[in-house]
């Protein structure tokens, strides 16, 4: 089924969505949600709290891209759930590991100011990944929009790992240098 009659499903309110949704893409999600969480029954449960997300959003949402709508809403729920787990611990896992690597690349203020910019931030980040040529933009999302580890990545790219902690670490440079160009930094 074709993801234009998937969400007109979800517009006349047919439980089938649920259905098409989690038989379509329910592996690309549950992957997402293993990659962040790394417990299957934590995985799961996101995906259920997802998959409620989605059918209370569309209507009145109507996503160009289910796909990239889905798997951003697994994402956030799967990120909440990891925060939560850890609110009185820290793991060790990919997640942290990726969101310390990018620490040098943002901010942390907290002033109004820097909340009202954060649209424009996404903005301005969407533009530089446009900007990376499809290797490094790849391997740039798989670490830290998939949190995938770094040996997975090596392998899914064919390269040694070596190499691709130094694209990332390039990458994350030529971010932090094109934030501070556009006056984010």
């Amino acid at each position: 089924m074709d993801d234009q009659t998937i969400i007109g499903l979800f517009f006349a309110r047919d439980e089938e969505a649920l259905s098409q949704v989690e038989q379509k893409y329910g592996s690309y999600c549950g992957t997402i949600a293993r990659n962040i969480l790394h417990n299957e029954e934590d995985a799961e449960e996101c995906l259920s709290d997802a998959w409620l997300a989605v059918w209370n959003s569309i209507p009145p949402n109507q996503p160009r891209n289910l796909a990239s709508f889905l798997a951003r809403i697994v994402r956030t729920k799967a990120i909440d759930r990891w925060r939560s787990d850890r609110a009185a611990k820290r793991g060790g896992d990919q997640l942290q590991i990726a969101l310390e690597e990018l620490l040098d690349c943002a901010d942390d203020g907290d002033s109004a100011e820097e909340t009202v910019m954060c649209g424009e931030l996404e903005t301005a980040i969407n533009a530089f990944l446009c900007q990376l040529p499809d290797t490094e933009r790849n391997v740039f999302l798989c670490r830290y929009w998939y949190f995938d580890g770094i040996s997975y990545i090596s392998s899914q790219f064919g390269f040694r790992a070596g190499k691709v902690k130094s694209m990332l670490h390039r990458t994350r440079k030529k971010l932090q240098k094109y934030l501070k160009e556009e006056g984010f930094l």
